[in-house]
């Protein structure tokens, strides 16, 4: 999927995913505007994708912020195709021993964020007929123990990402939604010793019983890509599994 010109904006994309799907747009010819709330790591970041992209610090749980990021992005390039609300944090605690401090700031970065990637972006993307791609998660399919306030967040995600595929479909914006389950990340490394702790398994045996083995960033880049790309003009509304049959286990 060649994206020659798509100009593109990514929250979260100082590293993991965000970093990933940068680098991968960036090297199939879209222009990328990297956001993070990690001013230096934003920097960092677009200084390795290269091919002129360009970093802007951006704290998604702040409308203002996201107005801001969008403007700036469509300022540099001329207008904006792509929106890709990826930034997102993670809790690994039973539901009742997480505080509703967490429970809010992970609402806050989640849900909230995208909310706002969705709402400000449309202006922009009106213009190109562009499209929004939402970082969910199969965790927001169904309920995960550890992960209860996460999979509510991602569940949400879902939804807001369906919804406005619906009423957006008129204004020619496509939106969708990828669910990835355990990549291999900074998040997920973080998730090893609460998931070891609570069930006495390795992680990765664990992760090999559920789904055979970790996925790659560059893959789920690539569903990015493919969503991004004009060969996807006919799909909007839609959530992809990466799983590696994770789901499929469970059913």
């Amino acid at each position: 999927m060649e994206l020659d010109g798509k100009r593109t904006l990514i929250t979260g994309a100082g590293r993991g995913l965000g970093l990933a799907i940068a680098k991968l747009f960036a090297e199939r010819g879209a222009r990328v505007a990297l956001a993070d709330i990690d001013g230096a790591a934003v920097e960092q970041a677009a200084a390795e994708v290269g091919h002129d992209a360009i970093s802007l610090r951006c704290d998604v749980t702040k409308p203002e912020d996201v107005q801001a990021a969008i403007a700036d992005a469509v300022a540099a390039f001329g207008g904006l195709d792509v929106m890709i609300n990826n930034a997102g944090i993670e809790i690994a605690k039973p539901l009742p021993e997480t505080t509703d401090e967490e429970f809010a700031q992970l609402m806050a970065v989640n849900v909230n964020g995208v909310f706002y990637g969705i709402k400000y972006a449309v202006p922009a993307l009106a213009q190109t007929q562009g499209c929004i791609i939402n970082m969910s998660s199969v965790a927001g399919q169904a309920g995960v123990p550890l992960l209860g306030a996460y999979s509510a967040s991602k569940a949400a995600v879902i939804r807001l990402s369906q919804t406005a595929a619906i009423e957006l479909r008129e204004a020619g914006i496509r939106v969708n939604a990828i669910c990835p389950s355990f990549i291999q990340t900074e998040m997920v490394d973080r998730l090893v010793a609460p998931f070891e702790a609570a069930t006495g398994v390795d992680f990765g045996d664990l992760a090999a019983v559920a789904q055979g083995r970790l996925g790659t960033p560059e893959e789920v880049a690539e569903i990015a890509a493919f969503l991004a790309s004009d060969d996807a003009s006919f799909v909007t509304g839609s959530y992809y599994t990466m799983d590696n049959a994770l789901s499929a286990s469970k059913q």
